[in-house]
C-alpha cells in the first residue's frame, strides 16, 4: 500500500493520536530550522547559535543575545501552514489528543490547536525576572537592547528553554502521559537528536509510530511507517485527502 494511503487509513482507524514535532513543521511557514543545510546552525554569526542560546551566554551577553533573538527567533509574521491546520482539524474531530512540540513559535495554537505541550517554551510568553509581569512578544520585538519591565524596570526574559536549562516538569509529565496513552504516534519535522525532548517518544507503547521527515533520522528504524516527504503535504493528505504540496 502507498505510504500516504497507509497513513490516511491509520488516522481514520485511530482515536487517540499524539503528534510529536520539531523545527521542520515550521519551515513551511518560512521559519528556518536549526540543522539543515540552510538552518540557523550553518549560518555565520559573531558567536555560534548554540553558544548564544545558552544560559551562560544569556547571563553574560544580554545585548548580543537579544539582538540574535529578535533577528532570528521572533518571527511574528509567520503564519500556520497545512501541517498546523491538519493537526488542529484532527483535534477538532476528536482524534488527536495532544501536540508535543519542540517549537517556540506558537503556530500550533494560531492554527487552532488547544492541547499543546511546548517543551522548549514560547516566544509569546515573556516575564519580568523581578516582578513576574508578562509582556507580549510584540513589545520585545519593538525595542532595542535588553527589554525592561514596563512595571518595575526589571529585565524581561523570554519563556524559552535555553541550553543548560531544564525543561518544565509539568509540561514534560503532560507530554509523557499523552504519549503513553496514544494508540498512534506521529513524529514529524524533527531530527530526533535533541535530548531530553526526543527521548519522550520512548514512552509510546503502541505499534503505530509514523515518522515523517524529509531527511533520514537516527530513529528511522523505530518507525512502523516511514515517510520521507513534506510534513504539510503528508498530513494534509491524511486529513483532507489532498495530495497538493
Amino acid at each position: 500500500m502507498d505510504k500516504l494511503l497507509q497513513l490516511k487509513q491509520w488516522v481514520e482507524e485511530s482515536d487517540n493520536i499524539v503528534f510529536f514535532g520539531g523545527a521542520g513543521v515550521s519551515t513551511e511557514s518560512g521559519i528556518p530550522d536549526f540543522r539543515s543545510v540552510d538552518g540557523l546552525y550553518n549560518q555565520k554569526y559573531k558567536y555560534p547559535p548554540e553558544t548564544i542560546l545558552s544560559r551562560t551566554f544569556y547571563v553574560n551577553n544580554l545585548a548580543d543575545f537579544y539582538e540574535f533573538y529578535r533577528d532570528k527567533l521572533l518571527r511574528l509574521d509567520a503564519k500556520p501552514n497545512k501541517a498546523h491546520y491538519a493537526l488542529a482539524k484532527l483535534e477538532e474531530m476528536g482524534k488527536l489528543k495532544a501536540v508535543v512540540t519542540q517549537n517556540i513559535d506558537g503556530l500550533h495554537q494560531a492554527a487552532g490547536s488547544k492541547v499543546v505541550y511546548e517543551l522548549h517554551g514560547s516566544i509569546h510568553r515573556n516575564y519580568c525576572l523581578r516582578c513576574g509581569k508578562n509582556h507580549p512578544a510584540e513589545y520585545i520585538k519593538s525595542i532595542d537592547g535588553p527589554p525592561p519591565c514596563q512595571d518595575c524596570g526589571g529585565l524581561v526574559k523570554p519563556d524559552v528553554v535555553l541550553y543548560e536549562e531544564g525543561l518544565n516538569s509539568a509540561t514534560v509529565n503532560g507530554a509523557i502521559e499523552a504519549i503513553e496513552n496514544a494508540d498512534m504516534l506521529i513524529i514529524g519535522g524533527t531530527s530526533l537528536s535533541v535530548y531530553p525532548a526526543s527521548g519522550l517518544i520512548e514512552y509510546y507503547n503502541g505499534d503505530k509510530i509514523v515518522l515523517i521527515n524529509k531527511t533520514p533520522t537516527e530513529k528511522d528504524e523505530k518507525a512502523d511507517l516511514l515517510i520521507h516527504d513534506s510534513i504539510g503535504a503528508a498530513l494534509d493528505f491524511a486529513v483532507n485527502g489532498s495530495d497538493e504540496a
